[in-house]
Formats: structure tokens, C-alpha cells, sequence
């Protein structure tokens, strides 16, 4: 009996044992199965972040708190005592003195500058030695002085220091200067030469505009900004001289928690205008860098004012935000109704604040009803409210159109799009239209452009990768096919970025950005916006909601920017009216950016782009010099055209508009061609070298930029005669080609024709001499190509000696040494080198070469050298500092003017 006891407790005991191990594995399982689903499934929604509010305004400082700096009566005498400031004088171009290349607020001035897309040029802030040239011919080179660091200013060696404040006084120029401490700064100083004293490494706290500072434009002075600022380095300026305004006041940091009003506290200047009072020169000084984003504001306006408003923008402001890939983001992250709404909320609540504002929603219909029930009935919600917003096409799948290389294949997609849009009642007639990833915008695929207008009928487009996607300062518009091209910004949102608390870095750098930075100064510094968000960002906590009613309620603190919203096509008008200058484009390399190599068209390539070009010009030699080049066996010229004939002329040409893509038409010839294609197939891209010539290159002014762009390492290789001589064959060539002025008029009235002359003689008078201006084209040249790419040959040593100057060709391309002496022959009765073939037989060039003809008279050849003396003394200081050899002809050239 005790032993049945025994057993059936032991299986009550084994059973509880079970029973345990079987909860523990329910719990366990009930456990993965929660967190499998709390991780994989959409996150419990917090309440998405709330945008700024109101503005902080900065209370009046009182005087029975602190006595103003000036009293109202003498601010009104000290504005009338400025100056006039007669700006047409000087260039409107700002000369930077860094400390060195690399110093980082150098570059954040330089970032500033090229954003606002203002001339400029940089030296390094010499402590002695000579001042870059600041005049020539009674005009002024530069409109704006900035240095990096005020000191080198200051304490200029007394001739520069004279010579630049000279220049400075004369022609009304203004000077920005930086102070930054380290911590070998003075507590305290006096500046050198100034009525004005210094306090650094100073902690500041609480900042405000002063309303009275003349320079004020863009900013808004009602604005207070409260807390520390950066930093512990501050410098604040001190004066009782009339000549000098506070233009930013702010606070010492106190060493507790302040509990007393900033009007109990002393105000001290950490940027300080001067009127110009002292010694008729103008200046803002900084006590700081530009970390500060107050400081970028307020530099922005001192160059405005210092300038006369010659490098400032208007203060009107256009914005358009794109919301892309509406009905194609995953499930969990799509919009649902409740998204809708405060879309709409959003929507009418930016209107009051930004005339017309409108958001703008790019589809795909292929993904409509994709996501989960809650996001269908969204999708749904968007669609009844659909003539609330404007609408562009994306493509019907989403899919790259690089990579369709039949147009009737892509529009059929884009067709697809089109008829979804029409049977769900979506505008189509907006004429916008948006590529996946902006693939086949920039590089150009034709096709894309063929098939939007065929489809839908598009004119404007938006990319982030013209030129390149960074950095975003450059990005820029441009005219293709009919198509206007307008730069795309983005805001800090991408299709991941979808919670406030897990933006990249912190919630904390998004609000950075909208506050003076990134964003705020995308605003600032470009008169048309197109900003790029995701459906995503408007679904989960709403932040591109957040992120631009902050940004607009920030940006309407701060500044008197007038923002406002206009629909795609009349954004595209009033850009193009603000840069008009960028309607041609400037075709860059694809292989040179991997970003653009990805969405440019596999069936294409960059091996067949020339690696050197002869630029001329035109009556020097080049056709001889191209003949002598294609001899060589690794050289390869391109093939002829059958308009230009052995000139392709790409550059200086309307096919230059048409992309690298273009199309050749005559009536008797129809081809598709690329530039490319008019250069053979290398059978070694490292040891072969391709190479165009076109004569006219060389004095295009669009020519070197545009070369540059695609061609930023090839080398150029130009001839120059006497520049006379060069006149004079171009005149006799025209006489030979019928020319009906050229044959009515000597060569001495066509070269001595004066402004009034009627429009046919001038245009023959500049294409004899304008190409003769070899220092100013050589320059120009030099913007965009470094002296060791470019060589200059004598073109008499080319006809006297070829073989010799094809040594030095040779070598400075780089290519395998050919024995010209062996390959060339002097042709008695052509009267110079031809190619040497067998049997003492020659192959010359044709018989418009080598023409004879009178010679040029005594009167016109006094005449042309008097009027190319300053330019040939030019030249001859310009290869002196390239270190190339003085042509035979300018020797004897400057010998002979100089005794004359």
C-alpha cells in the first residue's frame, strides 16, 4: 500500500514537473511571438513633434537701463555723412585673403560666396610682399575686400596697408574683416590704427539685432535668441567714435542660471559696423567665424550693403515641395487617412504664411492599394482630395528610364501612368514631371525627353545631379530639348528618415538644420527652392509637416524674405529670368562620377573622347600641324564632318546644345551621332590618344569652359604668327572664298573700319583682329586649364622646321617618340613639308594651302603693329610666367617697336 502511495506521488510530482516546463515554454514562445511582431510590424505611433512656435521677441532696451550707443539726432547726421558709394567703377568680383587654402572658414566665406553664385577671387593674405593689382585703366578690379583674418589687415606693412586703403577710398570699396581668438589673444587691446578696443575669449549669452545698423536688409531685428552661443571664444568691440554701429549685442554668460532680465545686463558688439566716419572707408568686423549661423546671416548682408546692393538678392523667395513616390512607399510607412488630413491641415495652414503654397505630389500608379487596409483607405483619402494639391508623373512601375533604350518602349510606360491618372480624375496638364532617381535627367537620355513630351507634353523637370549631386552649392538649372531643368535641394528627409527621435544623429540635428542651418541656409542663399521629401515623411510622425512649417515660421522670425509658391512651369520662367546665363548647359564626363555612371545608359561609353585638342587659331598652321599628328600611329584625329569637314567643332557650335547625344543632319547625310562617335574605337584607352582639331576654339569665349567641363584633362595645344600675319591671310583667305566684303574693300579699310561702319565690314574687321588678341585668349584659357596642360607652338618654326617642333609636341603629349625627320619632305614647288611617300613621291595638303599673295602693305603693317603692342607685351609676360619660350616672331616683334 505504502508503495502505491509512493508511485502515485511520484507521478503527481512528474506531472507538475511537466506542467512547469510547459508554462516556462508557453511563456518563452508567447515571448519570441510578441517580439517578433512588435519588431517586424508597424511602431506604435507617438505623437508626431510639434513645429516652432511663435517668434521669441527681444524686448527694447530702455534707457533708464542703458544709455543708447548714439542718440537719434546724431544717427541721422552719421547716415548723412556717408559716403555715395559709385559702385560701376569697380568689377562686381570680392577679393577673399585667406590664410591659407585650407583654412576652414576661408571655405565657409568661399561656400557663402559661390552659393550666391558671386565672382570672387582668393590670395593668400600676404604678411609682406607685394598687393595683388587692385586697378587697371581707371576700374577698379574688385568691389568687396574680406579677410579671413582681420589682423593681417591691421598690421599690413605701411606701403600696402596705404595702397589698399588708397584703392579702398577711391573707389568706394568696403573691407569685411574676422577676428577669432586663441588662446594667445589679449584679454583686451586696442586695434591698431582704430578708435576701437577689444575684449576676447569671452562667453556669450542671449543675442539680439540692433534695429539701427544701416546694413540690415535681409535680417529681421525683432528677433531675440536666447541661450548660450558657441563656443567660449567670442570677441566683442568697444567705441565711442561716431563712425562706428553694433550691429549683433549679446550678453556675458553668467556663471549661474540667470535669474535676471537681459535688460540688467550689459550688451556687448560681437559684430560692429563701421560708417566709414573715420578715414572714408566702410567695414563690418566679426568677432568670430562664421560657426555661428547669425554671423552667416549677417555677412550676407554686409556684403549686400558694402556692395550697394551689386552682389545681393532680392528678397523674394520661391519654394515647391515635392512629395515623390506617393502610393509607392512600403506597408507601415505609407499615409494613412489621419496623414491625409493634417496634410491638408498643413497645407492651409503654410498658405497663410506663403501665398499660394501647394504641395506637390509625384506618383506612380502601378503601386495604388499596396499597402496595408488603414494605407489603401489613405491612398483612397488623397484621391477625393485630389484638385486640393498639384500632381506630376513619375513612371508607371518606378523603374530607372536609363535603363529603356527604346523610346517606344518607355512612353508606353509613361502611357500606362497617363491612363491610370485619367481614370481616377488626377491633373496631367501640369507639365512637371519627376524621374526615379532622377535617372536619365542628368546625363541626358534622349529618350526620356522624347518620350515626356510625345506623352505627356512635359517642359520642366527637377534633378539634384547637375552638374554633381555635390556639393549642393553648385547644383544649377539648364535647357535641354525644350525641357527647362530646374536644381532640386533636399531638406534633411529621406524614405528612411520617418521618426523624430531616430533622426540621423539626433532630433536634434534635424532642428539645427531648419534653425540656421543646412535648410534655413538652402533658403537663403538660392532664390528658387524645389525641395525633395517622400510620401514617408508624411505618414509615421509627419515630418515634412514639421520640418517646413518650422522652417517657414523660422525663416519669417529671422528675415523679411517674402516667400511664396509658384506651380512648376512659372517657377521655371521666373528661374531662368533670375540666371539666364544657365540656360546652355555644360556637359561633364559621366565616367568621371560614379553617381552619374550609374544612371547613364550601359550601351554608352567615355573611351572615345579625346584626349588633347588643337584649338587654332584659324590662319596659324593647324591644319598642317593636324596633318603632322595623324602621321604619328598612336594618334588618331576625328573623323571629318561632313558639314565642318576635318573640324567637328563641337564646342564653339549649336550641336553643342543638343548634348553628346546629337543628332547630324544634311540633306544628303542622316546619321545618328554622338561627339563620341566621331572619334575611332580605341584599341588601347591608356596608349591611344584622340585628338580634334578646330582652329576656331581658341578665341569662342564659351569654348574653354564648355571644354573644360567634359574635357577637364585633356591638353590644348595652340600656334601663333605674328598676329599681323594672321590678319592679313584670314582677309586673303575670304578674297579667295568670294567673300563680297573682302573683295570690295582693301585690307586696309577693312582693318581700319570704325564703329560706325555698316555691320558686314565689322564683322569682317573683328574675325581679322579679334583672334589676334593672344594674351586675352590665352587668359581665358587659363581660367579653366593649368599651365602644364596647355603648349603654345611657333608657328614660323612649324613651317621652317616641323620635325623639330613635332619633338616637342610629342614630349609634352606624352606619346611614343615617331621619327618625323624620316617622315617628312619639303615640297619645292608648295613651298613647304609635305609627307614623304615612296618613291620620292609627297602627299601635301590641298591646294587652298600655301596660297600666294601680294604683299601686305608698309601702312597696314604700322598700322596692326601699333595696334597689337599692348597686347604682344602682354604676351610676353604671360610666357615669361608659364616658363614657355618667346616665339621667334615676337622677339623681332617687341625688337622692332621698341626701336620704332
Amino acid at each position: 500500500m505504502a508503495g502505491v502511495r509512493k508511485l502515485a506521488r511520484a507521478v503527481r510530482q512528474q506531472g507538475l514537473h511537466r506542467l512547469v516546463l510547459a508554462l516556462i515554454l508557453f511563456c518563452l514562445l508567447s515571448m519570441a511571438y510578441l517580439a517578433y511582431h512588435v519588431s517586424a510590424g508597424p511602431k506604435i505611433k507617438e505623437a508626431p513633434p510639434l513645429p516652432l512656435g511663435d517668434c521669441v521677441a527681444a524686448a527694447p532696451v530702455s534707457g533708464s537701463q542703458r544709455a543708447p550707443l548714439f542718440l537719434p539726432s546724431q544717427m541721422s547726421q552719421r547716415r548723412q555723412a556717408m559716403r555715395t558709394v559709385d559702385t560701376a567703377r569697380t568689377e562686381p568680383v570680392v577679393l577673399l585673403f585667406v590664410e591659407s587654402i585650407y583654412s576652414q572658414l576661408g571655405q565657409e566665406i568661399v561656400a557663402i560666396l559661390e552659393s550666391s553664385r558671386f565672382r570672387y577671387r582668393t590670395e593668400i593674405a600676404p604678411a609682406k610682399g607685394d598687393m595683388p593689382p587692385l586697378a587697371w585703366r581707371g576700374r577698379g578690379r574688385y568691389v568687396l575686400i574680406i579677410y579671413e583674418n582681420l589682423l593681417k589687415y591691421v598690421n599690413l606693412d605701411s606701403w600696402n596697408r596705404q595702397l589698399l586703403d588708397k584703392y579702398c577710398q577711391d573707389y568706394g570699396v568696403g573691407i569685411i574683416g574676422f577676428y577669432r581668438a586663441n588662446e594667445n589673444s589679449p584679454s583686451s587691446a586696442q586695434l591698431r590704427g582704430f578708435p576701437l578696443f577689444l575684449r576676447s575669449n569671452l562667453p556669450l549669452w542671449d543675442c539680439r539685432i540692433n534695429p539701427a545698423a544701416p546694413l540690415l536688409y535681409v535680417t529681421r531685428p525683432s528677433e531675440l535668441e536666447p541661450g548660450p552661443l558657441p563656443a567660449d571664444n567670442w570677441t566683442t568691440f568697444l567705441s565711442n567714435h561716431s563712425t562706428y554701429e553694433p550691429v549683433l549685442l549679446a550678453s556675458p554668460r553668467p556663471t549661474e542660471p540667470p535669474t535676471h532680465s537681459l535688460l540688467q545686463r550689459a550688451l556687448l558688439a560681437t559684430v560692429m559696423q563701421d560708417l566709414g566716419l573715420h578715414d572714408g572707408i566702410q567695414r563690418v568686423l566679426f568677432g568670430g567665424g562664421l560657426s555661428f549661423w547669425l554671423h552667416k546671416l549677417l555677412f550676407v548682408d554686409s556684403v549686400g550693403y558694402l556692395t550697394g546692393r551689386r552682389l545681393s538678392l532680392s528678397l523674394d523667395r520661391f519654394l515647391l515641395v515635392d512629395v515623390d513616390d506617393i502610393f509607392v512607399g512600403k506597408e507601415g510607412t505609407r499615409m494613412k487617412v489621419a496623414d491625409v488630413e493634417a496634410l491638408l491641415q498643413s497645407q492651409t495652414k503654410l498658405r497663410s504664411l506663403v501665398p499660394n503654397f501647394t504641395f506637390n505630389l509625384g506618383f506612380s500608379g502601378k503601386f495604388f492599394h499596396t499597402g496595408t487596409d488603414e494605407e489603401d483607405e489613405g491612398d483612397d483619402t488623397l484621391l477625393r482630395h485630389r484638385q486640393e494639391f498639384w500632381w506630376f508623373p513619375h513612371m508607371w512601375s518606378h523603374m530607372q528610364p536609363h535603363l529603356f533604350h527604346n523610346v517606344s518602349v518607355l512612353a508606353e510606360q509613361m502611357r500606362l501612368n497617363k491612363q491610370f491618372a485619367q481614370e481616377h480624375g488626377i491633373p496631367t496638364d501640369m507639365g512637371y514631371a519627376v524621374a526615379p532617381h532622377h535617372s536619365g535627367v542628368y546625363p541626358i537620355h534622349t529618350q526620356l525627353y522624347q518620350a515626356w513630351k510625345s506623352v505627356w507634353g512635359i517642359t520642366v523637370t527637377s534633378t539634384e545631379e547637375y552638374p554633381h549631386l555635390r556639393p549642393a552649392r553648385f547644383r544649377r538649372g539648364f535647357i535641354h530639348n525644350g525641357i527647362q531643368v530646374l536644381p532640386r535641394q533636399t531638406c534633411g528627409l529621406f524614405t528612411h528618415t520617418i521618426f523624430y527621435k531616430d533622426y540621423p544623429g539626433g532630433p536634434q540635428e534635424l532642428d539645427k538644420s531648419i534653425r540656421g542651418g543646412e535648410l534655413f541656409l538652402t533658403v537663403l542663399l538660392n532664390p528658387v527652392s524645389i525641395f525633395m521629401t517622400h510620401l514617408s515623411n508624411y505618414g509615421n510622425d509627419r515630418l515634412g509637416l514639421y520640418t517646413f512649417e518650422s522652417l517657414v515660421k523660422f525663416v519669417q522670425c529671422w528675415t523679411h524674405l517674402r516667400l511664396q509658391t509658384l506651380p512648376p512651369v512659372r517657377l521655371a520662367e521666373k528661374y531662368f529670368r533670375i540666371f539666364p546665363d544657365e540656360r546652355d548647359p555644360l556637359w561633364q564626363n559621366p565616367c568621371h562620377d560614379k553617381r552619374h555612371k550609374d544612371i547613364w545608359s550601359k550601351e554608352k561609353t567615355c573611351d572615345r573622347l579625346p584626349k588633347f585638342l588643337v584649338i587654332g587659331p584659324q590662319k596659324t598652321g593647324s591644319t598642317a600641324l593636324h596633318a603632322f599628328l595623324s602621321l604619328h600611329p598612336a594618334i588618331s584625329a576625328s573623323f571629318s564632318s561632313p558639314v565642318t569637314f576635318e573640324e567637328v567643332q563641337f564646342f564653339s557650335g549649336s550641336n553643342y546644345l543638343r548634348g553628346i547625344d546629337w543628332q547630324v543632319q544634311t540633306c544628303t547625310f542622316h546619321q545618328n551621332m554622338r561627339y563620341m562617335d566621331f572619334f575611332p574605337v580605341p584599341s588601347n584607352v591608356s596608349t591611344d590618344f584622340l585628338f580634334e582639331k578646330s582652329a576656331n576654339y581658341f578665341d569662342t569665349e564659351v569654348v574653354p569652359k564648355r571644354a573644360a567641363a567634359l574635357l577637364p584633362r585633356a591638353k590644348i595645344i595652340t600656334i601663333l604668327i605674328n598676329p599681323a600675319d594672321r590678319a592679313y591671310s584670314w582677309y586673303q583667305h575670304q578674297r579667295a572664298h568670294q567673300d563680297p566684303v573682302a573683295l570690295n574693300y582693301t585690307f586696309h579699310q577693312v582693318i581700319s573700319a570704325g564703329p560706325s561702319s555698316h555691320a558686314a565690314l565689322l564683322t569682317l574687321h573683328r574675325r581679322c583682329l579679334q583672334p589676334g588678341y593672344y594674351s586675352s585668349h590665352l587668359e581665358h584659357w587659363l581660367q579653366y586649364y593649368q599651365p602644364n596642360q596647355l603648349l603654345i607652338v611657333d608657328g614660323l618654326q612649324l613651317r621652317s622646321n616641323p620635325a623639330q617642333v613635332m619633338d616637342s609636341v610629342q614630349k609634352f603629349l606624352g606619346v611614343t617618340p615617331f621619327n618625323y625627320t624620316q617622315a617628312l619632305t619639303f615640297d619645292e614647288s608648295k613651298g613647304f613639308w609635305c609627307q614623304k611617300l615612296d618613291a620620292g613621291r609627297s602627299r601635301c595638303l590641298g591646294k587652298s594651302k600655301g596660297r600666294k599673295y601680294p604683299d601686305m602693305s608698309p601702312e597696314s603693317r604700322a598700322f596692326l603693329s601699333e595696334h597689337y603692342r599692348e597686347q604682344n607685351v602682354e604676351l610676353l609676360r604671360l610666357l615669361k610666367r608659364l616658363g614657355q619660350p618667346l616665339p621667334s616672331w615676337l622677339r623681332d616683334e617687341l625688337h622692332n617697336s621698341s626701336w620704332s
